[in-house]
């Protein structure tokens, strides 16, 4: 499944998403497991998914909603995640 989703990129070089709907598809999969794939621009890399909660998750969402603005809102309704890249990105997009 592909989706686009807002996303901040964290100093940490990791990237925070958040759903606005708990039973959000994309989100729900990330949910399930502990690896995805990510596609930036032209480059693709693995990368560990970790959920988030508390005072990480609050953050998160007060960071998309600023980048993001009023379409971002909704935030927070659903999970939160930290997607860490786990090697070089591919800029094939293999």
């Amino acid at each position: 499944m592909s989706v686009a989703v807002g996303y901040l990129e964290a100093p940490d070089g990791s990237f925070l998403v958040a759903a606005g709907d708990p039973d959000a598809d994309w989100a729900r999969n990330l949910e399930a497991e502990e690896r995805a794939r990510v596609t930036i621009g032209d480059r693709t890399f693995d990368v560990a998914v970790e959920a988030l909660g508390g005072p990480d998750a609050s953050a998160a969402v007060v960071g998309l909603i600023l980048k993001y603005g009023t379409t971002a809102e909704r935030l927070g309704r659903g999970p939160v995640f930290r997607l860490r890249p786990t090697g070089p990105a591919d800029p094939e997009g293999g």
